[in-house]
C-alpha cells in the first residue's frame, strides 16, 4: 500500500458510509502538476466524532477545527501512513491572525474550499474517478485549474482578508510562487505589500520554518527575490535586506553587490539541501554591510567574518534555532574565509580544519562562494582532494602522547599542560612523532622551562592512573 492508496482507502470507507470525501489541498495541486505529493489530506462531510469511530487508529489533533489524524497500517517496510482528515467547515473571525475564533461544520464542499488560502490549493479530487480516468474527477469552485495552467498564485476571494486571517499566508504565497516558478497575481501581490509589516504578528518559529522551506526546495534565489519584491524581506530578515547596494571590489566580485552575490550563492542550493548549509549560504556575508570601507586601494570589509558571526547569532536567536543548528551555521560563517590559506596551512592545521563538524558543508559553501564571484575553484579542488584522500585515522588519530604520559614523565599539570599536548599532537599530525617517546623528546626540547621532576619509584604509576581518570 502506498501513501496515496492509504488515503484512497479512507475516502472509500467514508463514501461507503454515506459521506462526501475527497483529496484536498496541496496533494491535488501536486497530482495535477504530475508531482509526487509529500502527503495526502482528505476533506469530508463526516464530523470528527464519526471519523474517530470509523477508524480505530485515529487521533483528534484539532477536534475544535474538525481535524483527525488517521493511521493506516501497511505490510510493507514503509510502515504506517498518517492522513489528515478534516471536516468541511466555514471559519469565523481570526482575531489572533492565525486561527479562527470559531468554526462551523458544514456539508458543503464549496463552503469549505472558499475559506482556504490560494486557488491552486483550493481544489478537491475524487480518487476513484481519477483512477477510472473520468473527466470530472476534480471539483474546482475557485478557478484553481485555470490558475495552475496559467502558473499563477492567487488568493481565494479577498486577498487582504485571507492575509489578515493568517499572516503566514504571505510567506506561503512567496514559497509556492518560487517552488513552481509561478507569478503572484497582481491583486494578491498588492495585498501582500500592503500587509507586509504585519508579518511580525506571526510566531518566529513559523516564520523560521517557512523560510527554511524556501531555502531548501531548490528555488532559493527566486524565493528571496520575491521576498524583496513583496516587501517582506525587510520585516523578516532586515539583516539580509541591508546587503542591497553594498558594493564589492570588482576584481574579486565582478558579479556585483553583496545582495547579488548572495542571490547567486542561493541559486546553487539544490532541493533538499541541508538546512544548516542553506542558512550558512544566506548569512555568510551578513557582516559586510556593517564593515564596508572604501580604502585607497580598494573596497574592504575588515572584520566582516567576526561581525557576521555576531549578526548571525542574533538572527538565529530571534528565529529560535536550536543550539546545535546555531553552532553549525555560525561555524560555516566563521570559517568560510579560511580556505584562502588552505595551501599554506601546516599539515596539523589542515587536518584540524578537516575535523570541523560536517566539513563537506564548509567545502560546499566555499565552492558556491567562489562560483558566485571570481570563479576560481583551485583552492576548492585542493581542499577537496586532500580531504577525500587523507585517511580518517590520520585526520583524527589516537594521541601518541597523553596527559598521563606527561605526568609519568614528571611534569606537573599546570598552565602549559594543554599547550604541551597540543604541540605533541601537531608533531604527530605532521609525521614528526610516531610514538610517545618521540613526542616527549620534542616536548622537552620545545618547553625547556617546564622541567620535569624525577619522581620516587612507584609514584609515576600512581600519578599516571590519576591522570587517566582525570
Amino acid at each position: 500500500m502506498t501513501r496515496q492508496q492509504a488515503a484512497t482507502e479512507i475516502v472509500r470507507r467514508l463514501r461507503e458510509s454515506g459521506y462526501d470525501a475527497y483529496f484536498a489541498g496541496g496533494c491535488v495541486r501536486d497530482l495535477l502538476l504530475g508531482r509526487e505529493p509529500d502527503d495526502f489530506d482528505v476533506a469530508t462531510s463526516a464530523g470528527p466524532d464519526v471519523v474517530l469511530q470509523m477508524f480505530p487508529r485515529s487521533y483528534a489533533v484539532g477536534a475544535h477545527f474538525g481535524v483527525v489524524l488517521v493511521v493506516m497500517d501497511t505490510d510493507e517496510e514503509a510502515g504506517s501512513f498518517v492522513t489528515e482528515v478534516a471536516t468541511f467547515r466555514t471559519d469565523g473571525d481570526y482575531s489572533d491572525g492565525r486561527r479562527p475564533d470559531r468554526v462551523v461544520f458544514t456539508r458543503s464542499p464549496e463552503e469549505d474550499v472558499r475559506r482556504r488560502d490560494f486557488t491552486i490549493n483550493g481544489m478537491l479530487l475524487d480518487p476513484a474517478k481519477l483512477s477510472a480516468g473520468v473527466e470530472n474527477a476534480v471539483l474546482d469552485f475557485v478557478g484553481g485549474r485555470a490558475d495552475l495552467s496559467a502558473r499563477v498564485v492567487r488568493a481565494i476571494g479577498d486577498a487582504s482578508l485571507r492575509f489578515r486571517e493568517d499572516r503566514l499566508r504571505m510567506l506561503r504565497a512567496v514559497r509556492f510562487a518560487a517552488r513552481f516558478d509561478f507569478v503572484i497575481e497582481p491583486a494578491t501581490l498588492a495585498a501582500i505589500r500592503a500587509e507586509a509589516a504585519n508579518i511580525s504578528d506571526v510566531s518566529r518559529e513559523r516564520v523560521r520554518e517557512e523560510l527554511a522551506r524556501m531555502l531548501t526546495e531548490g528555488r532559493a534565489r527566486r524565493a528571496f527575490e520575491l521576498l524583496d519584491e513583496t516587501g517582506l524581506l525587510g520585516h523578516v530578515l532586515p539583516e539580509v535586506a541591508r546587503m542591497k547596494g553594498v558594493e564589492q571590489p570588482p576584481q574579486y566580485h565582478p558579479e556585483g553587490d553583496v545582495w547579488v552575490h548572495t542571490l547567486m550563492v542561493l541559486e546553487q542550493l539544490p532541493a533538499c539541501a541541508a538546512p544548516t548549509l542553506a542558512w550558512g549560504a544566506l548569512l555568510h556575508d551578513v557582516g559586510k554591510p556593517a564593515t564596508f570601507r572604501r580604502a585607497p586601494d580598494r573596497i574592504r570589509f575588515d572584520g566582516h567574518v567576526e561581525v557576521g558571526v555576531r549578526v548571525a547569532e542574533g538572527v538565529l536567536r530571534r528565529l529560535r534555532f536550536s543550539n546545535e543548528e546555531t553552532d553549525q551555521i555560525v561555524a560555516l560563517i566563521h570559517n568560510h574565509m579560511r580556505f584562502g590559506d588552505v595551501r599554506q596551512m601546516k599539515e596539523s592545521t589542515l587536518k584540524r580544519f578537516f575535523r570541523l563538524r560536517d566539513f563537506p558543508e564548509h567545502l560546499e559553501l566555499h565552492r558556491m562562494d567562489c562560483s558566485a564571484s571570481h570563479g576560481d575553484l583551485s583552492l576548492y579542488d585542493f581542499a577537496k582532494e586532500r580531504f577525500e584522500n587523507i585517511p580518517a585515522e590520520h585526520v583524527r588519530p589516537r594521541p601518541v602522547l597523553t596527559g598521563a604520559d606527561l605526568i609519568a614523565a614528571g611534569y606537573q599539570p599546570g598552565p602549559l599542560f594543554k599547550e604541551m599536548l597540543t604541540f605533541a599532537e601537531d608533531a604527530q599530525l605532521e609525521g614528526r612523532a610516531a610514538s610517545a617517546e618521540e613526542a616527549l623528546a620534542l616536548v622537552r626540547k620545545e618547553f625547556p622551562a617546564a622541567r620535569s621532576t624525577p619522581l620516587p619509584p612507584g609514584v609515576p604509576e600512581v600519578l599516571k592512573s590519576q591522570g587517566q581518570k582525570s
